[in-house]
């Protein structure tokens, strides 16, 4: 029993950086209907900026700070180049944010090389029903838990949280109202930029990060964003925790090799069954 609630905490952490990976996916697509497949390299260039500063002697928390800021600079950044120009349809801004990822890679190796990287977190072990787990994986839970209550409070209480949501409803009608779509755009990359930072920086201490690590982090980022049709950033959070928990759990008891396959499999599900089920409705409506 003690293994139990030791992977389930465990992937609770692991999940809960999935989340925020798949939070910030689902704030791009509501906005642009753009899929970003750079989102992992905010996290990777947010954790490799993190670990230079650590070392440079920089204390906990400034150099986090300047991690979740590149990868917003950065999400701003790749929100300029695949939709800033006007009249950029969604399909060659998701190459372009591919392409983008891709050169993500060069940098990351001309900067910080091809070796791994971590730092430490929060030290110590817990011990909670008898099972002992890292201490920094309830550091991640409980920063993922209120940063999603700020995002509701950002969505529904802001005037610009209200203009994303508005461009995500309608994007047509939020133009007729006056909300400069565009900027919309820019703004929801770089809070996905942001969101894709922390997840960074939050997972690094127990996960060593290298160059081709948001290879991982995208895939389970959109596995987890899939379950709410990449527009609910609540059943984001499900997602991802459903899907750290399930990899845990199949980590601990069928082998580390399943991890990734765990994710594909619920992904394909996941589409397979709203396939099934918007096909009888767009039968229905012919």
């Amino acid at each position: 029993m003690s293994d139990l609630i030791g992977y389930l905490v465990t992937g609770l952490g692991i999940g809960a950086g999935f989340a925020l990976v798949a939070s910030g996916l689902v704030a791009i697509y509501r906005v642009t209907r753009v899929v970003n497949f750079a989102q992992g390299a905010f996290a990777v260039l947010a954790a490799m900026l993190t670990a230079s500063l650590l070392g440079a002697g920089v204390p906990h928390g400034l150099a986090e700070l300047g991690g979740v800021t590149l990868g917003a600079l950065t999400g701003l950044l790749v929100g300029a180049v695949a939709v800033g120009r006007p009249g950029t349809s969604p399909g060659t801004s998701l190459i372009v944010t591919l392409g983008l990822g891709v050169l993500a890679y060069a940098v990351e190796i001309v900067i910080w090389g091809d070796q791994p990287r971590s730092y430490p977190g929060v030290p110590g072990v817990a011990e909670l029903a008898g099972a002992r787990l890292q201490a920094h994986y309830l550091l991640i839970i409980a920063v993922t838990v209120p940063v999603f209550a700020l995002m509701a409070w950002f969505f529904t209480r802001t005037d610009p949280g209200r203009a994303l949501s508005a461009c995500a409803s309608n994007r047509y009608a939020a133009q007729v109202v006056g909300i400069d779509v565009r900027r919309m755009g820019l703004l929801a990359f770089t809070l996905g930029g942001a969101l894709g930072g922390l997840a960074g920086v939050l997972t690094t201490p127990v996960q060593q990060v290298t160059f081709d690590s948001d290879v991982a982090l995208i895939v389970n980022g959109f596995a987890a964003a899939v379950l709410g049709g990449l527009t609910r950033p609540v059943v984001a959070l499900a997602g991802g925790l459903l899907l750290g928990v399930a990899q845990t759990l199949a980590a601990g008891y069928g082998g580390g090799a399943y991890q990734v396959e765990v994710a594909l499999v619920l992904m394909l599900t996941v589409m397979i069954v709203q396939a099934a089920r918007t096909g009888p409705v767009a039968e229905t409506a012919r």
